[in-house]
């Protein structure tokens, strides 16, 4: 059987000295390199059982991590994916693009105790790859069909792992969504290097041999209504994510050559999906030879910078106003990044974007971290008389994502949404102020992890189902 594996990553290894982009790593798959079932065995068996598994409870899912480190390994890979896939939708998909560094590995005991953590998002990827490759995967099966239908707004992985626990249930769920493949981000935001795009079409058929029906390149709120979809349906659930791109105000922003992340990272994605991609072939999304410059600290930020050194860039640096320790990123991926040869700029915030229509360069100021705000996070301050100016052919803004305006977008201004933009829900039961629509994922709580999506998915799936059988029930006391 052949066997692949993330290579673990020992988080306490040297950061390496700032080196040319030609100097990087050979190898980019890091997450692909093969591996024996040995290595996963005694990664495994370094898990200390904890009579408080701090993995666990610091993971969103509360996957029973110790357990199925315990029976892989025993070599019991079949019941160690059961127990994974009992609360994990997408165990595959975890176990590539999770944080794990700042979830259940960095609250590992053997970690805290200086011995490294167990490498569980690696044995995660090994049990379920393993399980594709020997068939134990398979679509769910109802034990009993039922009459009522969902209708749910957004393919990325709370609409899909909803979609899943309601076919589990044997609900008709129909999955609406905008562009036209099934995934949302991880498809097109995500880049092939951290999660393969083979392995969210692998899962989405497996959704659809399940009897999840798409709806794709469907336009909610334009061709096909809300109000509409609300008649179609017994409850409807939105989980769109949020997309709208952060922006940032200093002259020279509309310059050419200035993109928000998510146009630099589709067009990547799209171009390795075989589509037809204009921009990036006549090269204006495409970094080959350039000096680019991403603006960000956060994970998108990481993806635009190794995805731009991919490409064949000449220079890439971030631009981050806080310092290192104060990244919202991933700390393995900022020393993934650093090793392939990414530049950090700390401590530095954009003054300026220069050019004449295109993009020369980017002048930035030095910033110092002052006292905390009311978060605890150090108020970031400019410094005078700090400006530098960097080389840059391409600036790409990677800070963040907001909502849509949906309550316009659906033309449903009764849609209560928060002073922030995102959809207002009750606490306990997910369901919006219109009867029947729920919502979950980062349109309610903002832009996130996959992992919470994946739990606001299975919550809302349980609360549209408690909300369908009190329906049911007062219409028989009716009767």
């Amino acid at each position: 059987m052949a066997t692949k594996m993330l290579k673990f990553v020992d988080l306490e290894r040297a950061m390496p000295e700032k080196r040319s982009v030609d100097a990087r790593r050979v190898d980019f798959d890091e997450i692909y390199d093969e591996y024996d079932p040995e290595a996963a065995t005694a990664q495994a068996s370094r898990c200390s059982q904890c009579g408080v598994p701090f993995c666990q409870v610091h993971c969103p899912l509360h996957n029973n991590i110790p357990d199925w480190l315990m029976l892989t390994a025993e070599g019991r890979l079949r019941e160690a994916y059961e127990m994974s896939q009992s609360t994990n939708n997408f165990p595959e998909i975890c176990g590539r693009i999770c944080p794990q560094d700042r979830l259940c590995e960095g609250n590992c005991v053997i970690e805290q105790a200086g011995h490294g953590t167990v490498t569980i998002g690696s044995v995660e990827k090994y049990i379920t790859d393993t399980a594709w490759e020997e068939g134990w995967v398979e679509p769910v099966k109802p034990t009993r069909e039922r009459s009522e239908s969902i209708g749910i707004v957004g393919a990325g992985p709370a609409g899909l792992a909803a979609a899943e626990e309601l076919r589990r249930k044997g609900y008709q769920a129909h999955v609406y969504d905008r562009y036209d493949r099934v995934g949302g981000l991880m498809i097109y935001g995500i880049p092939n290097f951290k999660l393969e795009k083979d392995v969210v079409i692998r899962r989405s058929d497996l959704l659809e041999r399940g009897g999840v029906q798409f709806h794709l390149n469907a336009d909610v709120g334009g061709a096909l209504s809300f109000a509409e979809l609300r008649e179609r349906h017994d409850a409807v659930l939105i989980a769109t994510g949020v997309y709208k791109a952060r922006d940032i105000k200093v002259p020279g922003i509309g310059l050419e050559n200035v993109f928000p992340a998510m146009d630099f990272l589709t067009a990547s994605n799209r171009k390795g999906l075989g589509d037809a991609v204009p921009a990036f072939d006549d090269g204006t999304l495409n970094a080959a030879g350039k000096s680019v410059v991403v603006i960000g600290g956060g994970d998108t930020a990481m993806d635009c910078v190794r995805t731009a050194v991919r490409q064949g860039a000449k220079a890439v640096r971030c631009l981050y106003r806080r310092d290192r320790k104060n990244m919202p990123g991933s700390q393995r991926e900022v020393a993934n990044a650093e090793e392939e040869g990414v530049e950090f700029v700390w401590l530095s915030a954009p003054e300026a974007v220069l050019g004449n229509g295109e993009v020369e360069g980017l002048r930035a100021q030095r910033v110092h971290l002052g006292m905390p705000d009311a978060t605890g996070r150090q108020t970031p301050q400019i410094l005078e008389d700090s400006s530098f100016t960097v080389e840059a052919d391409i600036v790409i803004k990677a800070l963040g994502f907001d909502p849509e305006d949906l309550p316009k977008l659906f033309d449903t201004p009764g849609l209560e949404v928060t002073r922030w933009g995102t959809v207002k829900t009750d606490f306990s039961t997910l369901m919006t102020n219109l009867d029947g629509v729920f919502a979950a994922g980062d349109i309610v709580r903002g832009a996130s992890l996959v992992v919470w999506a994946v739990r606001d998915g299975r919550d809302a799936a349980e609360q549209i189902h408690k909300y369908i059988q009190a329906k049911a029930s007062a219409a028989v006391a009716a009767e």
